[in-house]
């Protein structure tokens, strides 16, 4: 459990290398005007929201029940936090809970680092406005002027920066504005 939780801040960086893809050529050899297929590895961004959220949350218990104050919220800084109370921890309740969390973190992350072999197919999300029909996948778009945009089948467009920013929105649930 110890080595596990150590490993996280690691895979956790390496995991940010990982965002913006290159599917694999079968051919290596690049034809001039060829079109780049760049792809936004939405399993390496969730991978990543996931640990700070998970890492968080177990952090915020323990620091409630032992009484301490929250640790700043980096993965490198709830690591440590949760090694130094591990032992105070695994004798807790929820012990359990805590290890298969951390260990499916570790999967997430590897699996977002090194994904099975092969061509997967691009994940494809509803687009974020609302009362758009069209979908979004995870192909960003390369422009003139070296713009890159992720859009929707319907016509909407994001840049990458945006994305990033707006892509814990689509795992929220929507209520109507007032």
């Amino acid at each position: 459990m110890e080595h596990t939780l150590r490993a996280l801040p690691e895979l956790h960086q390496e995991c940010l290398h990982h965002i913006q893809t290159e599917p694999r050529r079968r051919n290596p050899t690049r034809v001039s005007g060829s079109r780049r297929r760049d792809r936004l590895n939405l399993s390496a961004i969730d991978a990543r929201n996931n640990i700070v959220a998970i890492l968080e949350s177990w952090s915020r218990f323990a620091a409630e029940r032992l009484g301490t104050t929250a640790v700043i919220r980096s993965v490198p800084h709830l690591t440590r936090f949760l090694g130094r109370h591990l032992d105070w921890l695994t004798a807790q309740p929820p012990a359990a809970d805590f290890a298969d969390e951390i260990e499916d973190l570790r999967l997430e992350l590897l699996n977002a680092i090194d994904p099975e072999a092969g061509d997967r197919a691009v994940p494809t999300r509803a687009c974020v406005v609302d009362g758009c029909p069209g979908t979004i996948d995870a192909s960003p778009q390369h422009h003139n002027g070296g713009r890159t945009s992720v859009g929707c089948s319907s016509g909407h467009s994001w840049g990458i920066r945006e994305w990033l920013t707006l892509r814990h929105l689509l795992d929220q649930p929507r209520t109507a504005a007032v």
